[in-house]
């Protein structure tokens, strides 16, 4: 147990215990806690997640029963760029920011993640230190494994080995054919390149994405500048290509937006 709090030092500190705290944010949960207060993987209906999809096998190493789970407010960060790597997290409820700090200090948005995704692989491994950062875009119920618990899976497990395999493989397709597609790609492009990645992985909910961001956050996930987006969504919305209202941004015409990028080749799922 005091072993385990160590591993946890990275995020007590700023997120909760979700046994304490998720009963205020999500009480449809409350009712599919075992007694020991976690909410068990049979129940967990986050089909693509790795572990869910390992069930049977991972069951019967009881690597489930190793699992710890974190609440964490809106705005509240989990993984710290550059802390020691002690584990693997999953995202049970919630939506996640991963970015990296680059140059003169400018921070960099990786990707966006939901319910289902694994945070911190990247640094899962030869890593000793986290290259990411995370924070939960809204209130955010995590399951944390420890990096010795996954270790000891990987080693006993082969269908989990090969799975986490075919993850990697998967994540590292993505990532060439994004540097690839992106490097080519003209500001408004890429901008709307963004607009059709987060239609895509996270939908919209009253004709708006269901994921309200700031003007800043599209430019850092972009890879330009604040007012270029504002700049680029001004003319999209002129040309009624989207809908704005606040931080609220709605695609209109999804078709010919992808026509505008259409050339690049570049539609991944999520």
């Amino acid at each position: 147990m005091r072993g385990l709090t160590r591993k946890l030092s990275i995020v007590t500190y700023i997120c909760s215990n979700t046994k304490n705290n998720m009963q205020a944010t999500a009480p449809y949960l409350k009712s599919k806690r075992n007694l020991s207060g976690k909410i068990s993987c049979h129940d967990c209906t986050n089909t693509k997640c790795l572990v869910k999809n390992n069930l049977s096998s991972l069951e019967v190493s009881g690597f489930i029963n190793n699992k710890s789970e974190i609440f964490c407010k809106k705005g509240q960060q989990f993984i710290i760029e550059g802390a020691p790597v002690n584990g693997l997290f999953f995202i049970l409820q919630g939506k996640v920011k991963v970015f990296r700090t680059g140059i003169n200090g400018k921070e960099q948005i990786v990707r966006f993640a939901k319910n289902g995704e694994i945070i911190g692989h990247r640094g899962f491994g030869t890593e000793e230190y986290y290259s990411i950062g995370a924070i939960a875009l809204e209130d955010t119920s995590l399951c944390y494994f420890s990096k010795d618990s996954l270790q000891s899976a990987l080693r006993e497990n082969s269908d989990f080995t090969y799975a986490m395999m075919l993850f990697y493989a998967n994540e590292l397709n993505r990532s060439e054919s994004k540097v690839k597609s992106l490097s080519q790609m003209t500001v408004r492009e890429r901008v709307v390149d963004t607009l059709l990645y987060i239609n895509r992985k996270f939908g919209s909910v009253n004709g708006f994405l269901d994921l309200p961001l700031s003007r800043k956050e599209y430019a850092d996930y972009a890879g330009t500048s604040e007012e270029q987006v504002i700049r680029v969504f001004s003319a999209l919305k002129k040309e009624e290509l989207i809908a704005a209202k606040g931080k609220k941004i709605g695609v209109q015409d999804v078709e010919l937006l992808k026509k505008e990028i259409s050339e690049h080749n570049y539609f991944l799922d999520s």
